[in-house]
């Protein structure tokens, strides 16, 4: 089995993969201070539950944002007995059109190479995470730059910790206007679709610069924002990992 690792400023996303069939996947609370124990138990905690033998892992692939996690998760990996790849712009496998491409976030390029494989077309990848992220592949198959923008739970908490009288609303209801009728509902609407405004205007102003894009999403509240978006035309929750286990298995058949 392979053991892919997401490793995102919220959230560590593992996923375990027999060939390319997505076994179990479990999300971890980012701790920047985790030590590599504390990693080890909690992921040992969800394999038992799983049903899954930690012997039977013969290879891990890790995408990192977070550079203080990114040794103790790769000794988490040396545990497993096993030797991880670590993704960066050298070892992601796709062509990059970018200023300065170790600037990349590793998740941003895993996304690109996942996209591309399964769609082969111009596209953009809208990641809702602790930022938004847009990433854009061209038709040949390029990372060709994107999109930085707050995420929807970051602007969220800055606005509970900035507006104390406003009361800490629901964001994952879908809104049934949008125009509310009191506190909870307008923040709920300004959030889930005030986003997916926010997709849908950048969206436009993308293809007005590169021509048709095929839009798809991903990250935990994908879900959620993306019912109420008139551009984004499809959802892959589990696109990161599917990214990981292709870098993975094209990395070794080089190597073959």
């Amino acid at each position: 089995m392979l053991l892919a690792i997401d490793i995102g400023n919220t959230n560590i996303v593992c996923g375990l993969f027999r060939g390319p069939e997505l076994l179990a996947a479990w999300r971890l609370s980012t701790d920047y201070h985790a030590t590599v124990d504390e990693l080890h138990l909690q992921l040992m905690g969800f394999m038992r539950l799983g049903g899954f033998e930690a012997g039977a892992v013969e290879g891990a692939a890790l995408a990192c944002v977070v550079p203080p996690l990114c040794e103790p998760v790769s000794e988490l990996c040396r545990r497993l007995g096993v030797e991880p790849l670590v993704v960066s712009a050298a070892s992601a496998g796709i062509p990059i059109r970018y200023d300065h491409p170790q600037e990349i976030g590793a998740d941003r390029l895993v996304n690109g190479v996942a996209a591309w494989e399964k769609y082969r077309r111009a596209l953009l990848v809208v990641d809702f995470g602790t930022a938004t992220t847009f990433d854009y592949v061209t038709a040949r198959g390029e990372y060709a730059g994107g999109i930085i923008a707050p995420g929807v739970v970051s602007a969220a908490e800055a606005l509970f910790q900035k507006a104390s009288r406003l009361p800490r609303a629901e964001i994952f209801s879908a809104p049934s206007r949008v125009i509310g009728r009191d506190t909870a509902s307008g923040l709920n609407s300004g959030l889930v679709l005030g986003f997916a405004a926010l997709v849908d205007g950048l969206v436009e102003r993308a293809r007005a610069e590169v021509g048709d894009l095929f839009v798809l999403a991903t990250g935990g509240l994908a879900p959620y924002i993306a019912p109420h978006s008139r551009t984004i035309q499809v959802v892959e929750e589990n696109l990161t990992l599917e990214g990981l286990r292709l870098i993975y298995e094209r990395s070794h058949q080089d190597v073959g």
